[in-house]
């Protein structure tokens, strides 16, 4: 097994330790004309592990700013300082090769810290979503066998106290939103926070095994344990419904996180390396934000302008300000900042490039939003199991707006059947995406069966449903779970969306199959409309009939204030339709009765 060295400090620009090919390269496809100039088919993977990313970018750039939030300003040498420090502390609490470490933290300096501290001991990050209610966490944590966890003072004390004695985790590390700030906003934070409701700070008593965040790192040396980790030890365990059954542990390693983080910066071939400042909004629990907005700009020496709450869509616009260049977000995020009042739009000409993922990105968002900002949208797809992005548009080519652009390097895809999954069909035809190349997880966390079902012959089976042009661009119609079947025909909740979206009055809308005793099921669209427009549900379905065939317009159109989201911002169609079954469930209980 190949095992990472350490670099040596002071390394200059353009070193490449110890070049290694982590992927044996594939043979031509038709997509490899569609790559931009400067960007080639397979790479020459450097050998870092993760914690190696930051070791790497704190002697190269160790006097750039690595971490903005609010008025905190983190350098890559400082950064690096405080991860070396909690690393000490945590190894004297116990943490060593194999750990589970659990990390329920938002976007804040801690959360960084943390997670680079982790892993540079050699154990593994289980990034928990600081949403989650008490029965989420302890089948998460109890799953992974968590350890240490770290958790904010206001859900130790609303969340995480009561339910101690229900999970393994034996040491708490607490951390408060304002440590990290300095003067004024170290004494005016805290006071805002106590008035929020609720309140996202609280005073947490000292306990058995309970310790608090800034106190560890202060008064502990940077003199960690140097453990001899490889590219394909674990990493990370990041929870994922999947493509099949309940949430599940995704085996990320180093080499899986690390070829993915490199693939994106050969897709970035004039990304200014020790000069580019990302938004980190996407949140760090998620593998879009923890790839994207973390690993990423680690590698190329950026800047991350934290943002806890990317649902404070003034926060947002305030980050973006601070002469972000690289923006990596949702369409539902882009949407949100077009139609928020406080948008001034030649604030954010700093951008260059964004990264869209999570959901189809509207022809028109697009469109508006390249023309406010004057930067360009790259729209991707990715997957947890996949570490996570597989497929982009070019930046400077031919963009084709609706798809996912075509593979990265050394990433290989095909379209099969539905019914099995062992006939690659032709190029045109639908089917299920599958998708191989060196940032394919390792399988699922103590699920050998559920791994057996998802990679077959070294190809993952993404549970998408795509189809593939002459060209290699890749568009994805739906997912296997959420297509709808009405009188035996299919319909793709994506398309009927693509069409509502291009209403004028519509703001956003989420399809969903409900079940009919006529039809199997029929289309019931929920839309949410743009602030101050109108429009009734026959005058959405008729613009629907010129665009769609009659089995695939909806039949029912529900309106609503807004559309319930994941934590990326990701809508949940599957919400939605458990709302539905269950009203549905309940008007048939009330007739029977």
């Amino acid at each position: 097994m190949l095992r990472g060295k350490h670099l040596l400090h002071g390394a200059p620009d353009g070193v490449v330790t110890a070049p290694e090919r982590i992927a044996t390269p594939g043979t031509s496809r038709v997509w490899h004309a569609a790559y931009d100039a400067g960007v080639p088919a397979s790479l020459s993977y450097e050998p870092l592990t993760v914690p190696q990313l930051l070791e790497q970018a704190a002697a190269r750039y160790p006097d750039r700013p690595a971490v903005m939030f609010l008025n905190c300003r983190l350098t890559y040498a400082q950064l690096y300082e405080d991860v070396r420090r909690l690393a000490t502390a945590l190894a004297r609490l116990g943490v060593e090769r194999d750990t589970r470490v659990a990390i329920q933290l938002p976007n804040i300096p801690q959360a960084v810290i943390a997670y680079y501290a982790t892993l540079s001991l050699g154990a593994q990050a289980v990034m928990t979503n600081p949403l989650y209610v008490q029965r989420e966490i302890e089948h998460q944590w109890t799953d992974a066998d968590c350890r240490v966890a770290f958790v904010t003072d206001f859900l130790y004390e609303r969340t995480i106290r009561n339910l101690r004695d229900r999970l393994p985790v034996k040491q708490y590390v607490v951390a408060s939103i304002p440590e990290y700030l300095r003067f004024p906003l170290s004494v005016l934070a805290p006071l805002k926070l106590r008035r929020m409701r609720p309140p996202t700070i609280a005073r947490v008593a000292p306990d058995r095994g309970v310790h608090f965040f800034r106190s560890l790192v202060n008064g502990t040396p940077p003199d960690p344990p140097r453990p001899d980790i490889g590219l394909d030890d674990l990493a990370v365990l990041q929870y994922t419904g999947g493509t099949t059954g309940v949430a599940k542990g995704a085996m990320l390693t180093h080499r899986n996180l690390s070829s993915n983080v490199q693939q994106i910066r050969a897709w970035l071939p004039d990304l200014a390396l020790g000069r580019e400042v990302f938004l980190t909004a996407l949140p760090l629990f998620h593998v879009f934000g923890l790839t994207v907005c973390m690993n990423l700009p680690v590698y190329a020496g950026a800047a991350m302008v934290l943002v806890p709450n990317p649902r404070d869509i003034a926060t947002v616009l305030a980050g973006l300000e601070r002469g972000v260049t690289i923006f990596p977000a949702a369409p539902a995020l882009f949407n949100a900042i077009l139609n928020h009042p406080r948008l001034h739009p030649a604030r954010l000409r700093s951008i260059r490039y964004c990264v869209s993922g999570a959901a189809p990105l509207p022809v028109e968002l697009l469109r508006r939003f390249e023309e406010a900002t004057g930067a360009v949208i790259a729209e991707g797809f990715g997957l947890t199991e996949t570490s996570p992005v597989t497929h982009v548009n070019p930046l400077k080519g031919k963009r084709k707006i609706g798809s996912i652009g075509v593979p990265l390097p050394d990433t290989d895809a095909k379209i099969v059947d539905l019914a099995d999954g062992g006939v690659q069909q032709p190029t045109g035809t639908e089917g299920e995406l599958l998708v191989r190349g060196p940032q394919v997880m390792k399988g699922y966390w103590h699920r050998p069966d559920e791994t057996a079902l998802t990679i077959r012959d070294g190809w993952l089976h993404t549970g998408d449903i795509a189809r593939v042009d002459e060209e290699g661009y890749t568009t994805i119609v739906g997912r296997k779970k959420e297509m709808i079947i009405v009188r035996g025909f299919k319909v793709f909740p994506d398309e009927v969306d693509g069409i509502l979206a291009r209403h004028p009055a519509v703001l956003e809308s989420a399809t969903i199959g409900i079940p009919d005793p006529q039809s199997g099921e029929r289309v019931r669209s929920v839309v949410v409309l743009k602030p101050g427009q109108s429009a009734t549900s026959e005058e959405l379905m008729a613009h629907c009939r010129n665009e769609l065939a009659p089995f695939k317009v909806p039949k029912e159109i529900k309106f609503r204030a807004e559309l319930p989201k994941s934590a990326a911002f990701k809508v949940l169609r599957r919400e939605l339709r458990a709302d539905a079954v269950a009203a549905l469930t309940g008007a048939s209980g009330a007739a029977a009765r």
